[in-house]
Formats: C-alpha cells, sequence, structure tokens
C-alpha cells in the first residue's frame, strides 16, 4: 500500500543559543520538512530544570516566518487562555504576512499551571479551559475577517487536545486541522471518536487534517502511524537540535 504522509518538526525553545534554535529550522527546511513549529509556554513545560531558559513563541514564530520560504508556519499549539483574543487574532495576520501565506494557527486550551499561575491568568479547570477554547475560535475568525490588511494564506486553524466532550467536538465544528500524540493505537482510537463528531454534524472527516506529534522512538512507527488515520508527522525536537532523527523519517516516507 503506498501511504503519502506529511514531516514536520516541532523545534523547542528550550535552549541556551537562540541562534541554535535558528539555525535549526532552517537547516529542517532545508532537509524537505513540509511543517515548522515552536510551543506556547513561559516556562520549561516537559524536562529539564524549572530555571531552564526558554524564550517565548510568538515572538520566535515571527523570526521562523523570516528566516524559512517553503515550510508552513505555527505555534503546536497557542493557549487561548495567554493573550486577547482580538490581538491574537492580529499577532496571526502579521506572522502570516512575515511568511508569505503559510501560517497555520494552532490553538488549544492550556495545561501547564505553572504557566497560568506566574503570568496571572486564571487557570480554571480542564472543563473551562475547554469551554473557552471552543468560545475563542468564533472571536478569533471575525477579527481575521475584519483586519485590514487581511491575511494573505488562509490561515487554518489547527486545535491540538483529545478531550472527547468539548475538545474534539470543537476539532468537528470549526478546525481544519488536529494535532494529538500518543503511540499508534491510542491516537487510532481518538481518531475514530474525531470521525463519530464529524458524522454527528454532518461534516466530511476528510476535510480535517490529522496531525500527530511523535517522539524520537516513534519514527520507525510511521506506517502503524499512516494506518491509524495520521496525515501528518511531527517530530519533537529538543536542544541542541539533533536533526538526524527527522531526516530519517524524511528517507523513509520518501523511499
Amino acid at each position: 500500500m503506498t501511504m503519502t504522509i506529511k514531516v514536520g518538526a516541532q523545534l523547542h525553545p528550550q535552549t541556551h543559543r537562540l541562534a541554535d534554535l535558528r539555525a535549526a529550522w532552517r537547516e529542517a527546511e532545508q532537509l524537505g520538512v513540509d511543517s515548522l513549529w515552536v510551543w506556547d509556554h513561559f516556562f520549561p513545560p516537559l524536562y529539564g530544570e524549572p530555571t531552564d531558559p526558554h524564550f517565548e513563541g510568538w515572538t520566535l514564530l515571527s523570526a521562523m516566518a523570516a528566516d524559512t520560504e517553503r515550510a508552513s508556519v505555527g505555534m503546536l499549539v497557542s493557549c487561548v487562555s495567554y493573550r486577547n483574543l482580538d490581538l491574537l487574532a492580529h499577532m496571526a495576520m502579521t506572522v502570516d504576512h512575515l511568511s508569505n501565506g503559510r501560517l497555520v494557527l494552532g490553538l488549544g486550551s492550556g495545561w501547564m499551571e505553572r504557566d497560568y499561575l506566574e503570568y496571572g491568568y486564571e487557570f480554571g479547570t480542564v472543563r473551562s479551559r475547554a469551554l473557552a477554547m471552543r468560545a475563542a475560535i468564533p472571536v478569533i475568525r471575525t477579527r481575521l475577517a475584519l483586519l485590514v490588511p487581511q491575511a494573505i494564506g488562509p490561515v487554518p486553524i489547527l486545535i491540538g487536545g483529545v478531550g472527547p466532550t468539548i475538545t474534539l467536538p470543537t476539532v468537528a465544528a470549526h478546525a481544519e486541522a488536529w494535532n494529538a500524540s500518543g503511540p499508534p493505537e491510542v491516537f487510532a482510537a481518538i481518531n475514530e471518536r474525531l470521525n463519530e463528531c464529524c458524522a454527528e454534524i454532518g461534516r466530511d472527516p476528510a476535510t480535517i487534517e490529522r496531525t500527530v506529534a511523535i517522539r524520537d522512538e516513534q519514527i520507525d512507527m510511521w506506517q502503524d502511524y499512516a494506518e491509524a488515520g495520521a496525515d501528518h508527522l511531527i517530530v519533537m525536537v529538543p536542544s541542541p537540535y539533533d536533526l538526524g532523527p527527522l531526516q530519517h523519517l524524511l528517507e523513509m516516507v520518501h523511499a
């Protein structure tokens, strides 16, 4: 069976040297990735020490947009709680222009309590944050439609998250793309729930791109992810940005 699947790289902005990060996204684009991403956190979220150096995502995204030419660029994902929604739409339009129409607007409900508390945002509950994300999307789309100038590209909305009762129905109703993680069998089950949500509202599930964030050790499972319904695999790349596994995936996919 012939499989067509996109490959992206999420470059973690948890680093001592910003120059290394910029060199990494340039190199990744030269390798042939379809997409480039950073994340939206204010402190190290997954590993390392709480005091590790860390850079802000949307500012980095502006530099990424200007430094690259072909790959789509985006935040995987931007928390809707961290910025005024109309401002976020204006930021997105600006980055879209910097990228000449390559921005994917990744959105999520947030989960890291320290980000919220140290920066003065209300943490709430999993449910309240998911509802806030659902309510944010029409506000963002309305502002995008009012902005002058208009975005160059389509600015597709990608939603990250796997909640079966709020998040996945929100994806079905509002998003052009979706991001999840997990081993292939877990992803397959969640992906089927998203298909059910599409059926409930009469949406063609094929109109939603399915992206999966994977670690180095999951790269050899790429065919399993494709069979589970993934359209786009995004390799998570921590500093010091060893792109060898990413290159290996690209070679397998394009063999």
